[in-house]
């Protein structure tokens, strides 16, 4: 089968038997509810982009594996370009949909489960690697969606999986059966699970001998039996809900975050890439972490470029945008912008093959890149909540606005620069409003903020990667100290 549209990754959705609870209501239908919608539109940009000739080069790979021409986001890396132009598809999604497009998870839990479960098998003689090749292939040939999910509700963090009150706080194997396993156990902080075709199940953090039931890494149907999906909640999410979508912010396009429940999940044996080899679990969570940190050098890239413009935006419709103040502000967002999409960059070009044969992002860059996404859009969205003005948080609603008695007020008293209409003034504040403390706040901030990982996360890898001893040694010799120097 070749690339889908647009159109026809909806309707395949629709094929589906998922049932999942929105704001406390059970619906068999998600795709047609008004909180999953506009997220569902913004995955389906992603395809409709691999046909678009102003973007097709970019969204469109030759799969090594499948030998045909693949969406991007189920490629496998081949090469530092391949990883270089995973960043310009990410930054080109974030700025066309102003939000999470919901794909990079799948992606960057693919390739680090090729590479991983290579490794396995040359150390245990299992046979993980070819399963995945087959099942990714499959992926790559229907243009699916896979949802990457990591992150376990963790219980006490004082206490290992096998120390919690209760076991499943960890996602675990429960049960074995013939031809397969059973899975129990949650996982948070799904981004698009309710617009994906595919769940690929990994652990959530290293493990050790004797916590082998929490070392699983395999993949399911999102309408496998046992699963149940509640809907998360977001900053002013139920004004998706109203008639007019001007209180939105972005009308079009938006986010999605999902907890998902696995109540004795039974995964087929062809579907399972790691079952308690503890010594790869952390392997898999390392290079799943580098290639997603990488991502948010893309994405959170181009959904600041929404942002910067929607400010420079404001900053003309108040007739501000030439005093030296606001220049100099966004001169700042536009450098903190570009800094994060130079780190994205960086660790790409910086990216090595792995043994597998895919390539690997350069690790202490990869941290570095999300440690920066972790501050400097936080910093973005302040500048432009300070160019923008405190109708940010106070100005009337649509319906106000629409009522015929009302409305001529707030067109006479939010009048501004002479050049520009009044509705369209109000249209940009909502569209930073979304994205500063609104619904796509989650996907620009709190996303930047603790996906693939918090700030400590990051911290602790760069003091792996840095080589210490290996600067020591440098500096040490260049002041003839002796080289035999204790190490830390």
């Amino acid at each position: 089968m070749g690339l889908k549209t647009a159109d026809q990754y909806l309707d395949s959705l629709k094929t589906l038997k998922v049932e999942a609870h929105v704001l406390g209501i059970k619906t068999d239908e998600p795709g047609r509810h008004g909180l999953v919608a506009p997220s569902r539109q913004a995955v389906a940009f992603t395809y409709d982009a691999a046909h678009n000739p102003e973007s097709r080069e970019t969204l469109r790979a030759v799969s090594h594996l499948c030998k045909d021409e693949v969406n991007r986001f189920t490629h496998l890396h081949q090469s530092t370009e391949d990883l270089v132009k995973k960043i310009k598809m990410q930054r080109y999604c974030g700025a066309m949909t102003g939000c999470c497009f919901q794909r990079c998870v799948g992606l960057d839990a693919a390739n680090a489960i090729y590479s991983t479960s290579f490794d396995c098998d040359r150390k245990h003689e299992t046979h993980f690697h070819d399963r995945f090749r087959d099942y990714w292939s499959w992926i790559q040939k229907e243009d699916l969606v896979v949802d990457g999910a990591m992150t376990d509700p963790k219980g006490d963090r004082s206490r290992r999986p096998a120390d919690q009150l209760d076991p499943d706080l960890f996602l675990r194997v429960k049960e074995r059966k013939s031809g397969g396993v059973v899975i129990s156990g949650a996982k948070l902080h799904q981004t698009g699970m309710l617009n994906s075709h595919e769940i690929l199940i990994m652990p959530t953090m290293s493990m050790r001998p004797g916590e082998e039931p929490w070392a699983i890494c395999c993949a399911i149907p999102v309408d496998t039996s046992g699963l149940r999906y509640i809907y998360g909640r977001q900053a002013s999410d139920t004004r998706k809900l109203e008639r007019d979508t001007f209180d939105v912010g972005n009308p079009i396009f938006g986010g999605q975050e999902v907890m998902t429940v696995f109540e004795d999940v039974f995964v087929p044996e062809e579907r399972i890439f790691l079952d308690g080899q503890v010594d790869f679990a952390g392997t898999l969570v390392e290079r799943f972490a580098s290639y997603h940190r990488q991502s948010y050098g893309g994405c959170k890239v181009g959904v600041g470029d929404v942002l910067i413009g929607a400010t420079e935006l404001i900053a003309r419709m108040n007739g501000a945008e030439k005093a030296s103040h606001v220049r100099e502000k966004i001169v700042e967002m536009i450098h903190l912008n570009e800094t994060l999409y130079c780190c994205g960059l960086a660790c790409s070009s910086q990216g090595y093959p792995t043994p597998a044969g895919n390539f690997q992002v350069d690790l202490l860059l990869a941290n570095v890149c999300k440690l920066n996404v972790t501050r400097f859009p936080y910093e973005i969205a302040r500048l432009a909540t300070d160019i923008a003005g405190g109708l940010l948080g106070t100005m009337p609603s649509a319906v106000d606005l629409n009522d015929p008695e009302i409305g001529p007020y707030i067109r006479k008293y939010l009048a501004a620069s002479p050049d520009y209409n009044v509705l369209d003034r109000m249209k940009v504040l909502r569209l930073i409003e979304n994205l500063t403390i609104g619904a796509g706040a989650v996907g620009y901030l709190v996303e930047s903020m603790h996906g693939a990982g918090p700030p400590a996360a990051q911290r602790i890898m760069i003091g792996r990667q840095a080589e210490l001893d290996g600067k020591v040694a440098r500096a040490a010799s260049l002041l003839s100290i002796p080289e035999e120097l204790p190490s830390s």
